[in-house]
């Protein structure tokens, strides 16, 4: 069976009922392909816990901010291993830490080394769906790190490239795919289809 990489954003994992959307996407997954799952921090959680950072000062300790942000993806995985469970599907969250997601020690901004998908593939093996945080990593010396914003999606195309993956899915939960960017221009209009040229084009 194909093994996929799919990510979920913010909006997509944003409230339980959305969760839910997701786990039953995913169960549905199940029936074609090997799915590991990557998700983002609920919305706004992010934004959260960086203003509580600040309450201290502007410029919180790295070390500790990026031990900090990287706790919303980690309640996302288990909320969605919670609700594959219920589906009757064997699921498992899984921190950085845990799959063995080595960064660079640069906090904030750190880069992926390596990962171990020895693990990821022992998790499928034992009849488990791998929910996995995604934005985060972990050091030699064991601190976490974060890779920015948009480090789920670096998680989820690193992943999907050592896993050999036939597929990597970015999921995020909007209309589609817009002319424009609607929250800045009035009138974009939301398109039936696109080519993949025309999708690069608008892209860059």
């Amino acid at each position: 069976m194909e093994t996929i990489v799919l990510k979920f954003g913010g909006t997509s994992v944003g409230s339980t009922d959305r969760i839910s959307a997701v786990a039953n996407l995913i169960k549905t997954a199940c029936d074609e392909a090997s799915p590991v799952v990557v998700v983002s921090a609920m919305s706004g959680e992010t934004n959260r816990l960086i203003e509580l950072a600040q309450s201290f000062g502007s410029e919180p300790n790295k070390r500790e901010f990026d031990a900090l942000v990287s706790t919303g993806e980690e309640v996302s995985a288990s909320l969605l291993a919670i609700a594959l469970n219920q589906l009757g599907l064997k699921a498992k969250s899984l921190s950085a830490a845990q799959v063995g997601m080595k960064t660079t020690s640069n906090f904030s901004r750190a880069k992926i080394l390596d990962l171990n998908k020895d693990i990821i593939f022992k998790t499928i093996e034992d009849g488990y769906v791998p929910i996995i945080t995604g934005f985060q990593g972990v050091t030699n010396e064991g601190d976490r790190t974060t890779m920015g914003r948009g480090g789920s999606d670096t998680t989820a195309v690193a992943l999907a490239a050592v896993l050999g993956a036939d597929e990597c899915q970015i999921f995020t939960d909007v209309q589609g795919v817009f002319t424009t960017d609607p929250r800045v221009v009035e009138g974009a209009r939301c398109l039936d289809e696109i080519t993949f040229e025309e999708m690069l084009e608008l892209a860059s």
